[in-house]
């Protein structure tokens, strides 16, 4: 009975914490599975053993009984014939089979018991090994998502310098201090042609006056 009491406690170990202390989850709840299988596999062949050891009880009860009936009939055929002696005889052998015969019940009965308790917690071990593996594809599938939702958060909080989004940070504002210079050249540049621009036009009316100048004095006009 010890192989029922140890897959007893494998069914009712708590597989949440198992898979807590696990670093392959996945891995984990597939072996517990492939561990219970092995256990009830066990179980059943230990029944096929227990069964096996009734039908033999079995045959032996039924062989005695037909032993018994057998010396009751050279019993009667003794006594047909007239002689007493012959019938004592075969019903001594009858009386030494039939104490037989309750010592073979007594165990068939016994064992008979026994083996129906044993096909009644194989049943029970089954039954749980059945409720295992669908609760095995919903823990697979609950330690995935726990993954997924680790792994997106960890992107989304990550500070690590290598990671591709702080790389696409970085870049970002590279671009923005390189586009912040150009505008400031831009700016700069505009000013000093603005500055330029002014001296030109001052060039110029001081020429065109001069050149007026001239005009005036060759016609005589002060």
């Amino acid at each position: 009975m010890a192989i029922f009491e140890r897959l007893g406690d494998l069914l009712k170990a708590n597989v949440n914490d198992m898979l807590d202390k696990a670093e392959d989850p996945e891995k984990m709840v597939k072996q517990i599975i492939i561990d219970m299988e092995a256990q009830v596999n066990e179980a059943t062949q230990g029944l096929g053993a227990a069964m096996g050891s009734e039908k033999q009880a079995l045959k032996q009860l039924e062989s005695a009984k037909a032993s018994s009936e057998d010396w009751n009939k050279k019993a009667k055929l003794a006594l047909q014939s007239g002689n007493e002696e012959l019938a004592k005889k075969a019903l001594a052998q009858k009386a030494s089979v039939d104490q037989s015969i309750v010592q073979f019940q007594a165990a068939y009965d016994t064992m008979s018991m026994q083996t129906a308790q044993l096909k009644d917690q194989v049943r029970q071990l089954k039954a749980k090994l059945e409720e295992a593996r669908m609760k095995q594809n919903m823990l697979i599938a609950r330690s995935k998502m726990a993954d997924a939702q680790k792994g997106i958060s960890t992107s989304l909080n990550s500070t690590d310098s290598t990671s591709a989004f702080s790389k696409l940070d970085k870049m970002e504002q590279k671009v923005n201090a390189k586009e912040a210079e150009a505008q400031a050249f831009s700016e700069m540049a505009g000013e000093s042609n603005s500055v330029t621009d002014e001296f030109a036009a001052l060039e110029t009316e001081n020429a065109v006056d001069d050149e007026l100048a001239k005009l005036k004095a060759e016609m005589g006009i002060s």
